[in-house]
């Protein structure tokens, strides 16, 4: 049997056929730099049950990484190792609640190899997605708050010094990291941007600019879009979104920035409802898939476009000025199909709303069956396939889902998030399309958190507002822009007691009459009046979930499907609603069982046989750690001696 070639710094172990997962450096799918000095470099890649990472650190002390459940240390998972007087070392541990750290008892981190030069440390390790060890956090498609940190000094006996200010935190999605893909080095592109955008000194602004794409002479696909975020604004920049508008539109408007959503905005921004793409904080660029493109150029593509950027200002910072935008990336090379767009989940209104002091709430936007039936029987009636879904909501958002049901029954979610993060937003890429047919009926799902407030939060733009969201990227493109519900107002009225309102309504928020006790209060001064409990939002809740709902079901051009406005019941689903975890058995929280501790042996004794290193030129070497050649070459390593290890749990 003839067998691979393995780097030289690594040597691979065959049994009967079986090559273990890992057996070279590299092969790595994902990479990001974890702090703002381009110190902390980390590549990862898995497997439907493991994961690999390689750490590369500027320092020649000890490298650590941990997986948190907020981004604070507190019940962390963590793993520290380095290379120590040539020898590579490794510990899993785990923080208690008291900010402990501690060796955890089942040692789950394994060691792949390790090196070392006169400036920089490298560490690959591996370890389960799903571990059944209660101190080991389980990886899976939601996003992880990933926590890092690295010392000058190794540990040593007494264990790791404090890292002091070397530490840091990002949330990513390590099994479905988004698009990172550049375009191609040769391709056009094209900049939407504002130009130092005066930002107000207040909690929330909407910022609108009317843009016109590029003249061209005929179809072209946008294939990439970035974002373009002025340096040091990250956090002021919240999300942006660009709009389809009337084709029509006076020239003379554009380049105009005003302020969105306000009484003296220009008439010609409310003729933008349509989503083109959507992007939020913390979201990188979005590549679309090789056999789907935006198109741009035809007379049914957009012409005019509006820029709306949400600038997030909590502390009202005075004198900022931004131009952060969009980049897009086009080629006449045309793909098979036309990318759109549809938002789905809850009308951001006032009539979302959301009780105080409760550690779950849930909303549940529809897009129904009515509406996906007569836009897809009219449009396409073989269906659409989405390939891409943004979810999105607001800082007490904690985790968000797009259901998909037809007929009776419920699909896999097309997304989901258990672990929200609302300064990391970006579109989940579906592993496998997903088709959309008439009458089937989706459900965008967020669980709240309002556990801290002492007044009702409300559907708006605000960031202490909230949404409920979901961002769908699908093909071939049709007439759908929206499609969305919102609770009927008069059951979470009944709710609180309200009997009357005044009519005609004159005022918004609309004003009660009675009872005694709310006369005269608007609708939401009579719902932060009432006396919220955990088992009355609980009762809410409840409520809400089984209201009629109101169906916007809304094309591009400002016209609408004939099921807009509709007033329908909501599809009986079930509940609860969280993603089932991946059951433990007892044999897997053993540590090892015979036959794993005999294959090891056995796996040592086939790796110690002469004659079975498989670089030519290298001597056999034993699974001990062979000490690592000091190299100068900065940061790249040249070769050391073998350092490997067989899945077996480090000693």
């Amino acid at each position: 049997m003839a067998l691979p070639n393995c780097s030289p710094a690594l040597t691979c172990i065959v049994i009967f056929g079986f090559y273990p997962s890992f057996c070279t450096k590299g092969g790595f799918w994902h990479s990001t730099v974890l702090d703002d000095q381009g110190k902390y470099h980390m590549k990862w890649k898995h497997n439907e049950s493991r994961i690999t990472f390689e750490i590369e650190v500027e320092t020649r002390g000890y490298i650590g990484f941990g997986l948190s459940p907020n981004g604070a240390m507190a019940l962390s998972d963590i793993v520290i190792g380095g290379v120590e007087l040539g020898k590579p070392y490794i510990q899993d541990y785990f923080v208690s609640t008291s900010r402990q750290l501690r060796k955890d008892d089942q040692q789950n981190y394994h060691l792949e190899y390790a090196m070392e030069n006169n400036t920089h440390t490298v560490l690959a390790f591996s370890r389960d997605l799903h571990t059944c060890d209660r101190n080991d956090k389980p990886i899976t498609e939601s996003t992880v708050r990933v926590i890092w940190a690295y010392h000058t000094e190794d540990c040593g006996a007494a264990g790791p010094q404090y890292h002091g200010v070397n530490r840091g935190r990002k949330s990513l999605r390590l099994l479905n990291p988004g698009g990172h893909t550049a375009a191609p080095s040769e391709t056009a592109s094209f900049d939407l941007r504002n130009l130092n955008v005066p930002v107000p000194f207040k909690d929330t602004t909407y910022w609108c600019q009317l843009f016109k794409f590029p003249e061209l002479d005929r179809k072209h696909h946008v294939i990439r879009i970035e974002p373009l975020i002025q340096t040091g604004h990250s956090n002021l920049v919240h999300h942006i979104l660009l709009y389809q508008c009337d084709s029509n539109l006076n020239e003379s408007q554009l380049d105009i920035g005003h302020e969105c959503y306000h009484p003296n905005m220009p008439d010609s921004f409310l003729t933008c409802e349509s989503v083109v793409f959507a992007w939020a904080i913390g979201g990188g660029g979005f590549t679309y898939p090789p056999h789907v493109g935006l198109s741009i150029g035809t007379s049914i593509d957009p012409v005019y476009v509006l820029l709306e950027i949400h600038y997030d200002n909590p502390t009202r910072q005075r004198g900022l000025t931004d131009s952060s935008g969009l980049r897009f990336f086009y080629t006449p090379v045309l793909r098979e199909y036309d990318a759109g767009v549809i938002e789905t989940g809850v009308w951001v209104s006032l009539y979302h709303m959301l009780p105080p002091g409760l550690p779950e709430y849930i909303s549940e936007g529809h897009c129904t069956m009515e509406c996906l039936q007569e836009a897809l029987d009219h449009e396409m009636p073989a269906g659409i396939r989405v390939f891409a879904v943004l979810l999105h909501s607001h800082l007490a958002g904690r985790a968000l889902r797009a259901r998909h049901f037809r007929k009776d029954n419920e699909l896999r979610p097309l997304a989901y998030d258990n672990e929200f993060d609302f300064n990391f937003q970006e579109f989940q890429y579906l592993k496998e399309e997903r088709l959309i047919l008439p009458g089937d009926n989706l459900i965008t799902e967020c669980k709240y958190n309002t556990r801290n407030r002492k007044n009702m939060t409300w559907g708006g733009l605000s960031t202490r507002d909230e949404m409920c969201l979901s961002y769908l990227l699908y093909y071939p493109r049709i007439n759908l822009s929206r499609c969305e519900s919102l609770p009927e107002i008069t059951g979470q009225l009944k709710f609180i007691g309200v009997k009357e309102i005044y009519t005609p309504v004159t005022t918004w928020p609309f004003i009660i009459k009675s009872p005694m006790k709310y006369n005269n209060l608007s609708f939401m001064e009579a719902m932060d009046k009432f006396r919220w409990s955990k088992k009355k939002g609980k009762a809410f809740n409840d409520v809400v979930h089984r209201l009629p709902i109101n169906v916007r079901c809304a094309k591009h051009d400002q016209d609408e499907w004939s099921v807009q406005g509709m007033i329908v019941s909501p599809p009986e689903i079930k509940r609860p609603t969280s993603i089932s975890p991946v059951p433990c058995s007892r044999a897997s929280e053993q540590h090892c069982s015979p036959a794993l501790l005999i294959f090891t042996y056995f796996v040592y004794l086939i790796s110690t046989w002469p004659g079975l290193c498989l670089n030519p030129d290298s001597p056999p070497q034993s699974p001990s750690f062979a000490p690592v050649q000091a190299v100068t070459t900065t940061p790249s390593f040249a070769p050391v001696q073998a350092v490997t290890t067989t899945h077996q749990r480090s000693q």
